[in-house]
């Protein structure tokens, strides 16, 4: 597969839910090919150097130099660990901690060699290494599992990781899947599915809760202290905007709308984003509903022509771009 580099791209997220354009006259959008004989890859990030390395959804993660070139060997190889068979599964977060490129933080779906393990797969949050010997390749054999997630289904894994500015670890999570959302996970805070989590792990054997999570001193035992935020159907990719500090979720969406969720860096957690009560900005089940939502900033439909008469679909980006 071939990776292409985007050299130019000045879209403004309007707090509208209206189609979203390219203004007339801005800065051109050029694509570029820069790298070829990737498999399936699904996310780009580096480590604060010149490399780039890209996770591939099988279970590997590759370095491309500079130039293009993507390494032979694997940076990171654990298809033996990693669930691949569905569209959902697999390799599908990385993060480096903030101030060591040398350990890193994988998300991806477990494979056990018992087919019948009820374990297979959950969500893995892991830990990792860089060799001592090379700082192209990874150690397999230093993983530390810092959290794992039971998934009742095979899609809506969601699969990002990230830093924040406060150097906690957010990790969003889908709902379980299954269509609509049937365990009713999302709006549940005593299930960590179909939340945005956030931890304590650097320095840590797995992970620590941090004190100002909304619902760490809230007296309710039934609570899960690791939830920064809830009512999220499948946020497959996040970022915080390096510029404000400002969180962005790309919220994928059930039949009709994709959502785009923002966190003020001021934010002190706690925001329900409305699913499955509602798709966007529009009810979907109200059954139960009567908490307080956060509308997205903006929303599109699936039939709405974004693109040149083309209708659109899933929301795969959640990336604020700086130059």
């Amino acid at each position: 597969m071939t990776l292409i580099l985007l050299l130019a791209l000045a879209l403004a997220l309007r707090a509208l839910a209206a189609p979203l354009h390219i203004a007339a006259g801005g800065p051109p959008l050029q694509l570029q090919e820069f790298a070829t004989g990737l498999n399936q890859p699904l996310k780009i990030t580096n480590a604060g150097d010149s490399r780039l390395f890209v996770v591939e959804k099988r279970g590997t993660i590759r370095i491309v130099t500079p130039g293009g070139l993507v390494l032979e060997t694997p940076f990171l190889d654990i298809q033996s660990r990693v669930n691949n068979r569905g569209n959902e599964q697999g390799l599908l977060g990385l993060v480096f901690e903030p101030d060591n490129p040398n350990i890193f933080y994988v998300n991806y779906t477990l494979e056990l060699s018992n087919p019948n393990d009820k374990r297979n797969g959950n969500t893995i949050i892991a830990r990792y290494r860089v060799s001592a010997a090379d700082p192209n390749v990874a150690d397999p054999a230093s993983e530390e599992v810092i959290l794992e997630v039971a998934q009742p289904a095979a899609n809506h894994n969601a699969g990002d990781l990230a830093f924040g500015p406060d150097k906690m670890l957010y990790i969003p999570l889908g709902d379980g899947g299954g269509g609509g959302d049937p365990e009713e996970n999302a709006q549940n805070l005593s299930r960590l599915l179909g939340k945005l989590l956030r931890l304590d792990v650097i320095g840590q054997a797995t992970y620590a809760i941090p004190a100002d999570n909304p619902y760490a001193n809230d007296g309710n035992p039934d609570t899960r202290d690791e939830i920064w935020a809830s009512g999220l159907r499948n946020p497959w990719r996040i970022s915080f905007d390096r510029q404000t500090h400002d969180l962005y979720i790309g919220d994928v969406g059930q039949n009709e709308w994709e959502e785009i969720d923002r966190q003020p860096s001021d934010s002190a957690g706690g925001e329900n984003y409305g699913w499955d009560c509602y798709e966007g900005n529009h009810e979907y089940e109200l059954t139960d509903c009567n908490a307080s939502y956060t509308d997205p900033i903006f929303e599109y439909s699936h039939a709405e022509n974004q693109n040149a008469g083309a209708g659109c679909s899933s929301i795969t980006g959640g990336y604020v771009y700086r130059g």
